[in-house]
């Protein structure tokens, strides 16, 4: 624990750690922001916007910006501690909730991408009453709940078979059941996509010729498991395997896939943001090995700085399309 604390005084999107290790708390207050947020909310980006929107992608028959919003932190999935969790669960009430896809939308971003929860479907219910276009992306598997209820509680423009799943069926050899799941979301009118975190089982698919419009791509693969870490590496780490090879890997296959993919964990969640320089270098990065088809999905956390204005700003400037 207090190698924690001594770890958590480091700055930038994960400073908040360093007051959950102290024990402390604070009053946030923001303009266009109710119930608390930071006053830092709305500090201006440190990089020049420009004026132009952000870039987009086709996918189907949609346009999608190459920035979307992942909605990881809005139910607390930190890929962190139990603190962390707690920390955005607190602060993602469904007000916050809702005033966070409106701000998300209102700053050009026009996609989010989040699971089948009923939180988030209660905020896009409440967003799309107020008149937001906000288009969402779905990731889901059947374990949860039917298809279909997922597609008419949320009306996503596609849906996503969850990564997890899908690396865990591949290593049980039950990959068609992943395909099947992509041929129902086709038989539904919707596009279909399949998450992974193994670059292996991206080309497999690819090689194989399946029927998904498009992929969702980790840049870390957190299901590495602890058997073949013991096995190709002869120890094994403590929780999600985060190795800095792993973007190299998969994102070698994102550039050889003709499919449009969405990557995502661009930024090791919060291990690349301990200032604003590292999480710019990680924009670049991403934006420089994925092709012009593919774009980025970041969860965002707006507690202590404006991360909305803040992404979008390194989208502009790295993600656009010449």
């Amino acid at each position: 624990m207090e190698e924690e604390c001594r770890n958590a005084s480091r700055t930038g999107r994960r400073r908040f750690l360093k007051q959950v290790c102290g024990g402390t708390a604070a009053a946030f207050t923001a303009t266009g922001m109710s119930g608390g947020l930071a006053a830092a909310a709305d500090a201006p980006p440190s990089t020049p916007q420009p004026s132009q929107g952000l870039a987009t992608i086709q996918l189907g028959p949609y346009r999608v910006t190459r920035l979307l919003s992942g909605g990881n932190p809005v139910e607390g999935y930190a890929h962190s501690t139990e603190n962390m969790r707690r920390h955005m669960l607190e602060y993602f009430t469904p007000e916050r909730t809702v005033e966070y896809l409106e701000r998300v939308e209102r700053e050009g971003i026009n996609t989010w991408q989040f699971d089948h929860f009923p939180k988030p479907a209660q905020a896009l219910r409440a967003v799309r009453e107020r008149g937001s276009k906000l288009q969402f992306i779905c990731v889901h598997h059947e374990g949860r709940a039917p298809i279909k209820k997922a597609v008419d509680e949320m009306k996503p423009i596609a849906v996503v078979h969850h990564g997890g799943v899908t690396d865990t069926r591949f290593r049980e050899g039950k990959a068609q059941e992943v395909r099947d799941f992509v041929k129902k979301v086709k038989d539904l009118g919707l596009l279909a996509g399949v998450s992974s975190h193994n670059p292996e089982n991206i080309k497999r698919i690819a090689d194989e010729g399946w029927e998904n419009d498009f992929f969702m791509t980790c840049f870390y693969n957190l299901t590495f498991t602890r058997e073949a870490q013991q096995k190709h590496l002869g120890k094994v780490v403590v929780d999600e395997p985060f190795f800095e090879s792993d973007r190299v890997e998969m994102t070698n296959v994102v550039l050889q896939v003709p499919k449009p993919c969405l990557a995502f964990k661009i930024l090791a969640a919060g291990r690349l943001c301990n200032s604003q320089e590292e999480v710019e270098r990680a924009f670049q990065y991403a934006y420089s090995r994925i092709k012009k088809t593919d774009a980025v999905i970041v969860g965002m956390y707006p507690r202590f700085e404006d991360e909305i204005r803040l992404n979008v700003g390194y989208a502009k400037k790295y993600g656009s399309i010449a």
